[in-house]
């Protein structure tokens, strides 16, 4: 027995004879309510239901079956049946009893006298059940129906897609019942039709409408309220900055000793929120010093924040504030049991930290070679305490500027000597981009200085054969170097407060040769800003006393060690200062 299975709610159907098609498409006529509610994306429209049943008939005793065809049609309106009601009413079909009930009351036969009912136009179509179309429907799509028609040689009653509906044979009528030959010829459905409002307005030429036209005036409008104040501000509005081009090598891979790792998470927050930007660390015996932004010295012991010494005076709460406050940088201890620091606006000073003595030794503003200090960061100092070493960043920008020096790449940098005994300054080396950190050897034969806007440090020999001489200790670093201090295994630690990722993107090397971003980049935006789009990736890097690379010590995100700006080596650990983070950090030696 053939098994003639109907797609969605269609009732099966059987037929002992396999050559017998059995199309069916049972929407109840109209003197009926509608049985079942339309689905969501159903759309009612004009379209023209043809039924067709072939029902085996039992002949008497004896005899053989005969076969009836009998062929429906009717015709739906797109918003109301026949007799003014809406074709899809919300009564559902209630069971089987109620599908059979219906179709036997308004002729929709079956097989063997069973009695079909469909949801929608459906086609019953001899399929193995196994069989399904995407989407998982049962069936055949057109394409393999008309195949299955034409094996049984019925594809002659179907008109081809494409070719104009046979018109209505006289005589018949939407609720009668026609023969059996206009049935065959009228067999195939009509397509379902696409619901267009004909009186929509005409589209333009171009095939926008008027609201596309409204869209994009609207569009072009906001946008041209957007560039031109950004391009009368371009044109306009000076730069605070007058950069030239820089030439930075591609930064090393950071791979092998340079490989990132979390070691400086490890470390712990000493003091935090009891000091701001404690920029450098010097210990005598046990106790810590610093220099803080808010221009105080202060000393650290037993957990404890005391000051002990101020160069200027006022509010100091903004970067405005710097000049007056006086901001402490550099910082070393001395050999008498003092302290010597470099302050950014007024200059070097020695402090006793026991009497809270505070002697200035070199004003910022003595000209030295017809330029004054403005910008005195970083110092070093012999074992005897006669010369120290000290960087002035820049005779153009201050401290609080230090952002617009990187950008600018301005090589009016400088290396002095300070004598304190005949008090002298000489100028050690000039046009230098940025010279921050400053180190002496242990030998005390050279000076390292560090060139943060060209990523390098630079060596100048003070004694020796090579007296007067200058080189490159290293370049190419992974980062932007800040300070320098020795390290109990000979060589140097170097603080960075962000690197030059490879492989990544370094926006400070992407910026390096196109001037005029960096120009456009200050006209529109502040140092903070900018300061923003900077990576914060803390790096602590150790050089051996020849310059390579020893270990590398990263924070990827400066979640522990932000902005760190000095490695200092004390007692089997390595404190972390920092330029603006509220707190000291401590990391062990050991864990690192």
């Amino acid at each position: 027995m053939t098994r003639f299975p109907c797609r969605e709610s269609l009732l099966p159907v059987s037929s002992p004879n396999p050559t017998h098609l059995q199309l069916c498409h049972c929407w109840t006529p109209s003197q009926a309510r509608w049985p079942l509610r339309p689905r969501a994306h159903q759309t009612p429209q004009l379209s023209t239901t043809t039924w067709i049943f072939s029902e085996e008939l039992g002949g008497p005793s004896g005899t053989a079956p005969s076969t009836r065809v009998q062929t429906v049609e009717r015709r739906l309106d797109s918003h109301k049946g026949e007799h003014g009601r809406r074709p899809f009413s919300r009564n559902p079909i209630g069971s089987e009893t109620d599908v059979k009930g219906r179709g036997r009351e308004h002729g929709c036969p079956g097989p063997k006298g069973r009695w079909l009912q469909s949801v929608r136009e459906q086609t019953c179509r001899e399929v193995p059940r196994s069989r399904a179309r995407p989407g998982g429907r049962k069936g055949l799509d057109s394409r393999h129906f008309r195949a299955l028609l034409g094996r049984w040689g019925l594809l002659r009653h179907f008109r081809a897609p494409g070719r104009r509906r046979a018109a209505r044979p006289s005589g018949s009528s939407p609720t009668g019942t026609m023969s059996e030959a206009d049935g065959l010829r009228q067999r195939r459905p009509l397509r379902p039709q696409v619901v267009t409002d004909d009186g929509r307005a005409p589209e333009a030429k171009d095939g926008s409408s008027f609201s596309g036209r409204v869209f994009r005036a609207t569009f072009l409008m906001l946008a041209v309220s957007l560039v031109l104040p950004l391009l009368g501000a371009m044109l306009l509005l000076d730069s605070p900055i007058d950069p030239q081009p820089l030439s930075l090598k591609e930064p090393p891979l950071l791979l092998g000793v340079l490989q990132p790792n979390t070691k400086l998470r490890e470390a712990e927050r000493l003091f935090e929120n009891q000091l701001i930007g404690p920029e450098s660390i010097a210990n005598i015996g046990d106790v810590l010093f610093t220099g803080t932004a808010d221009g105080r010295v202060v000393k650290l012991e037993n957990g404890e924040v005391e000051t002990i010494a101020r160069f200027g005076s006022g509010p100091c709460k903004t970067r405005e504030d710097e000049p007056a406050c006086g901001r402490p940088l550099g910082i070393r201890a001395g050999p008498n049991g003092t302290l010597l620091v470099a302050d950014a606006y007024k200059g070097l000073f020695e402090v006793n930290p026991w009497k809270r003595e505070v002697k200035l030794l070199l004003s910022s503003e003595t000209p030295i070679e017809g330029r004054k200090l403005s910008f005195v960061n970083d110092l070093t100092v012999t074992r005897d305490g006669r010369k120290i070493y000290f960087t002035d960043s820049s005779s153009k920008w201050q401290r609080r500027d230090y952002l617009l020096l990187v950008m600018e790449g301005t090589d009016d940098g400088r290396l002095l000597e300070y004598d304190t005994e005949t008090k002298e300054v000489k100028v050690l080396l000039d046009h230098l981009q940025f010279p921050n950190g400053v180190q002496l050897s242990p030998a005390e034969d050279f000076v390292l200085v560090a060139e943060t806007t060209m990523a390098r440090i630079r060596r100048f020999y003070v004694s020796g054969l090579m007296k007067g001489g200058a080189d490159l200790f290293v370049e190419n670093l992974p980062g932007f170097p800040d300070n320098i201090r020795a390290s109990s295994s000979g060589g140097y630690w170097v603080g960075m407060s962000t690197i030059r990722p490879n492989p990544g993107f370094s926006m400070l090397d992407f910026l390096s040769q196109r001037p005029y971003l960096k120009r456009m980049i200050f006209k529109l935006l502040s140092q903070e800003t900018v300061v923003k789009f900077v990576r914060r990736h803390s790096l602590v890097l150790e050089l051996s006393d020849s310059g390579a690379f020893r270990r590398s010590l990263h924070d990827p995100d400066g979640q522990v060690a932000a902005y760190v700006s000095e490695a200092h080596e004390h007692d089997g650990h390595l404190y972390l200062g920092s330029f603006r983070a509220p707190f000291l950090c401590r990391l062990r030696l050991q864990d690192a």
